[in-house]
């Protein structure tokens, strides 16, 4: 379809290549399939934001019909590092995957992040709100489009959106990745009550201003619902077909357990170490075999622990990878680990990779709430299951029958219809959600 005849859409994202991660793959798969349904995505972005990853390659999936505008964003920890150059300023940081956490903090640490709680609202890039509004009102006049869309966190995107639409008078879709004062994280940030309050009056506005909420799984979608009234739809993350069928692997010979992604100290499967070492211990072969490979940003503490049960001639840390590369991780598996975070709110959460585990037709072993939503999509796929963090006799029999599969050459899981997760297929409940927006009117 010519460029000419179709809609446009605006996507306002903090997160586009080269950055990598999970936070970039949504929405350019997303923009890489919504040309076919008729729809130009027009991406607004930083041009210069933190990149805590990147990936080059990701920049082959978007579409030649896009449009990308980079914008400069001023962020105040940049210039904090700036200032202080970059080995002074991450002593005041961290090396874990997400610093905002229960664990234990330097002085400098808790001090960063109560000057982060406070005075940066929603999020430190919310000095881009006010110019991106301004900019985009300008380039709205000459090059219109049919619907706003902004994705988040962070959710300064939102606020930007927010405001460009109630001067426009644009449907507006606002796409939460994760929830925002319910986010597992946000109760660790020290906040002075009025800066809670803020946060929770600006997540009102939003949700209730908003033309449509999307959600990406059920448990969030339900809160959202209980919090506006607002149409709230579900449309999760996913797989990309043609990662998987480009993909072509050799399998090594060995027992590798896989994690792929981003790995948090809060994460740590610590009785999974100690069943592999015992496995290890009682069994040659186990110990000739296994290897434990990590494929993506690992916290320090992660691997100290895998070494401190004896495990570290096993591990094979090849810290971040380039997506394609993850998916090859991923194939070539004998299990993919996909341990949560201990924390409550983590019940909610469908973490980005479960999807292209389940692509990769692997057996998945999660470790975490077992009554939670990837609990659930696990039992109704047959991919895999979840066991409490310390339920060793669990995990011990799941590693017990891979290891027998492995040995037998049948490794594979029972194939399930999971097509409603491609990335395609969301993306024309997207465009559904986008036509009926700009058809029908914003509410």
């Amino acid at each position: 379809m010519a460029v000419e005849t179709m809609k446009r859409a605006l996507i306002i994202s903090y997160y586009w290549p080269p950055a990598g991660g999970s936070g970039v793959q949504r929405w350019v798969k997303f923009a890489k399939y919504l040309p076919a349904e008729g729809w130009q995505p027009v991406i607004y972005t930083p041009s210069n934001p933190e990149m805590l990853a990147v990936d080059k390659t990701l920049a082959d999936e978007i579409p030649p019909e896009a449009e990308v505008i980079r914008r400069h964003i001023f962020e105040p920890y940049g210039a904090y590092r700036s200032l202080l150059g970059k080995k002074a300023a991450s002593e005041g940081g961290s090396d874990e995957v997400n610093p905002v956490n229960s664990q234990h903090k330097t002085l400098m640490q808790r001090l960063m992040l109560s000057v982060r709680a406070n005075l940066f609202i929603p999020d430190p890039r919310c000095f881009w709100i006010r110019p991106s509004v301004r900019f985009l009102r300008k380039y709205l006049k000459r090059h219109p489009v049919d619907i706003i869309i902004s994705t988040g966190p962070p959710h300064s995107m939102h606020l930007i959106a927010m405001k460009l639409a109630r001067t426009t008078g644009l449907p507006w879709i606002a796409d939460f990745r994760d929830p925002w004062t319910r986010m597992f994280y946000f109760k660790h940030l020290p906040m002075c009550g009025w800066a809670v309050r803020l946060h929770k009056h600006l997540e009102k506005k939003v949700l209730d201003r908003a033309s449509a909420v999307v959600a990406v799984s059920p448990p969030v979608q339900q809160d959202f619902r209980g919090m506006t009234g607002t149409r709230v739809e579900l449309i999760t993350n996913g797989y990309d077909e043609s990662d998987f069928s480009d993909t072509v692997v050799e399998q090594d010979g060995y027992f590798n357990i896989t994690h792929t992604g981003l790995f948090a100290a809060d994460g740590n499967p610590e009785t999974l170490w100690k069943v592999l070492a015992d496995k290890c211990a009682s069994d040659p072969e186990f110990r000739q075999m296994l290897r434990i490979r990590l494929a993506g940003k690992t916290d320090r503490a992660v691997v100290e622990s895998i070494a401190a049960a004896g495990l570290g001639r096993h591990l094979r840390d090849n810290g971040y990878q380039p997506h394609q590369v993850a998916v090859k991780e991923q194939k070539s598996a004998s299990v993919l680990l996909l341990p949560l975070r201990k924390e409550p709110e983590y019940r909610a959460v469908l973490p980005g990779k479960l999807f292209e585990y389940l692509a990769a037709a692997r057996p998945v072993l999660g470790i975490g709430q077992t009554d939670g939503a990837m609990a659930t999509v696990l039992k109704e796929t047959g991919a895999g299951t979840v066991v409490e963090w310390d339920d060793y006799r669990s995990i011990s029999e799941f590693i017990d029958r891979c290891w027998e599969s492995f040995k037998s050459d049948d490794a594979d899981v029972p194939a399930a219809d999971i097509s409603g997760y491609s990335r395609r297929s969301l993306t024309a409940r997207m465009a559904a959600l986008m036509e009926e927006l700009t058809n029908n009117g914003t509410k």
